[in-house]
């Protein structure tokens, strides 16, 4: 995927949203036209919306991978992102969720890091989806 093509990534600005919301909480977000801008403020906003319920689904399922206080806040953002479509977007197969996360981690981290992004959207996943269903 051209960094070009990671820029126009839907998942790609969503995490950008949400990190930029992260840096100055206060900022207005605002959501230029894009072919899927429902699908990326619908995300975006329940992300925040949902923010204290979605940090304490990783703190349940992930406590013993995950530290908030050292993790990479990206890689916390980007499963904040990704948890909020496992739990609230049913008709989105978790392969696609998973699949589409990593596609959009590649412009922001590394290879080591989108491995260990991967282990931790695969077990979250698995609790998430075999749970509600």
């Amino acid at each position: 995927m051209s960094s070009q093509d990671l820029k126009k990534n839907p998942r790609v600005i969503i995490i950008q949203k949400l990190y930029s919301k992260n840096l100055n909480f206060d900022a207005e977000i605002e959501f230029p036209k894009h072919r899927f801008k429902k699908f990326i403020k619908d995300i975006v906003l329940g992300s925040l919306e949902r923010k204290e319920l979605i940090d304490e689904t990783i703190k349940l399922h992930l406590c013993e991978d995950i530290d908030f206080k050292r993790t990479e806040k990206l890689i916390i953002i980007l499963l904040q992102a990704a948890i909020f479509e496992l739990l609230y977007k049913p008709e989105t197969s978790v392969n696609i969720i998973i699949n589409e996360y990593l596609n959009a981690a590649k412009a922001f981290i590394n290879t080591k890091q989108k491995n260990y992004l991967n282990a931790l959207l695969d077990k979250i996943s698995i609790k998430l989806r075999t749970s509600n269903e």
